[in-house]
C-alpha cells in the first residue's frame, strides 16, 4: 500500500529518509493520476528497496512549489534527501517498474 504524506511530514517521511522514496503528486481531479495510482501500486509492491509515497497537491501546496510541480501527475524520486530523477505523465506498470529500479 502507498502511504500519503502531507507538506508538515515531507522532511521526516521523505527528506529524512535511508534509501530512495518515490513522491507521487497528484490531485482527485486528475484523470491520469487516478489511472496511474493502481499501476504505481502494483509497481510499488514489485519494487523492493524503494518507498513509494503520494502527495495531493490540491491538500499540500508548499512542497509541490518547492520542486517546481506543474504538470500532475508527476513522480520525483528522493535519494539521501534531494531529488535524483522525475517522471511526469502517465505511464504503463512496466516503465514505473523499470524506472524505479534505476533510482536504486
Amino acid at each position: 500500500m502507498v502511504a500519503s504524506v502531507n507538506d508538515s511530514e515531507f522532511k521526516s517521511s521523505v527528506l529524512d529518509s535511508d534509501g530512495v522514496t518515490v513522491v507521487d503528486f497528484w490531485a482527485e481531479w486528475c484523470g491520469p493520476c487516478k489511472a496511474l495510482s493502481p499501476l504505481l501500486e502494483q509497481a510499488a509492491s514489485e519494487v523492493e528497496g524503494v518507498t513509494v509515497v503520494k502527495m495531493n497537491v490540491d491538500e499540500n501546496t508548499d512542497t509541490p512549489v518547492q520542486y517546481g510541480i506543474r504538470g500532475i501527475p508527476t513522480l520525483i524520486a528522493f535519494k539521501g534527501g534531494q531529488p535524483v530523477a522525475s517522471l511526469v505523465g502517465l505511464r504503463d506498470k512496466a516503465e514505473l517498474v523499470s524506472w524505479m529500479e534505476s533510482q536504486k
